[in-house]
């Protein structure tokens, strides 16, 4: 679970800026946009994070 976290705060960012950047590119620059973005990035960060935490360990 340790592991898992510590990727989690790396992942997350990766994901979370790489989606506020697509919608910024597509034209959104409204708020709700952005923040659902980010959010999607980082709800989609907790599997990925303990996927590659579970192959590493």
């Amino acid at each position: 679970m340790r592991l898992t976290m510590i990727l989690f705060s790396m992942i997350g960012t990766a994901l979370a800026g790489s989606a506020v950047i697509a919608v910024l590119t597509m034209g959104y620059g409204t708020l709700w946009p952005i923040i659902g973005a980010a959010a999607a990035g980082a709800v989609l960060a907790l599997p990925v994070s303990w996927y590659v935490a579970r192959e590493i360990g």
